[in-house]
């Protein structure tokens, strides 16, 4: 069998975090899926290609974040064509939000089973408010989570971990085509440094194993020096691709 390309993998990587993390709204427009979460999170309220496509008119993209009460968000990736980013950057759009995505292949990854880490197919009431209360989300914002988790179609498991009878670190993951992605990775800013996060991301890796997966990737902020220094330790040390945020002029 022959080992895909890296633009194979890029590609493949991005449909497993687009799945992972889905939209409450979505309209495909000349090749960009412009999606739509009521504001809670960039990736949910942005355009994000769907191929190595041009820049879509940009009027009528503005039209329809418009009118859904949003700003026109793009997401831009770097194996993109550059003329995209040139083309919104001399349209005004401002650059934010720099992220990696990373990359391991599963047998490399700390797969453990961890029997502190509770693993369900369905999250619960606590797994929700956990979350909530970890991310200080408003209790607006936190309807809309939990109606974004709820749009999941692939196989995921959710994962928190307790210490002292009280939420340290949470998680969930989703496995598609054979690849394991990590989504809203926390834990508690008072209990850090305690190995939770990385028990959380073990116990996934062993669940998602067991499951088929053969790979794992996750996206995390460029900045958050922390983190990828968390997920390099744990095998995550392929960086795949990045990708920026342009926003509409104000």
């Amino acid at each position: 069998m022959a080992r895909p390309t890296a633009t194979a993998l890029q590609w493949r990587v991005e449909e497993t975090c687009l799945n992972a993390w889905p939209a409450l709204r979505e309209v495909v427009f000349e090749g960009w899926l412009l999606r739509f979460s009521e504001g809670l999170t960039r990736r949910g309220n942005s355009a994000n290609p769907l191929a190595p496509l041009r820049c879509p008119e940009l009027a009528e993209c503005q039209r329809l974040y418009r009118r859904l009460g949003l700003p026109t968000i793009f997401r831009v990736l770097s194996f993109s064509d550059p003329a995209i980013d040139e083309q919104l950057a001399g349209a005004g759009y401002t650059k934010e939000g720099e992220s990696c995505v990373l990359y391991g292949k599963i047998d490399e990854l700390e797969a453990v089973h961890d029997p502190d880490v509770r693993l369900v197919s369905v999250p619960t009431a606590g797994w929700f408010a956990a979350m909530s209360a970890l991310q200080h989300h408003t209790p607006e914002q936190a309807l809309i989570y939990r109606r974004i988790v709820g749009q999941l179609a692939i196989p995921a498991a959710f994962a928190l971990l307790s210490a002292s009878g009280q939420p340290a670190s949470l998680a969930y993951g989703v496995i598609h085509r054979g690849l394991l992605c990590y989504e809203s990775v926390i834990a508690d800013p008072l209990q850090r440094r305690r190995g939770y996060g990385r028990r959380i991301i073990a116990a996934l890796a062993a669940w998602a194993k067991e499951n088929g997966a053969r790979g794992a990737c996750l996206q995390v902020e460029a900045g958050n020096l922390p983190g990828r220094a968390l997920y390099d330790g744990f095998g995550l040390k392929q960086e795949v691709y990045r990708y920026h945020y342009r926003r509409e002029p104000c």
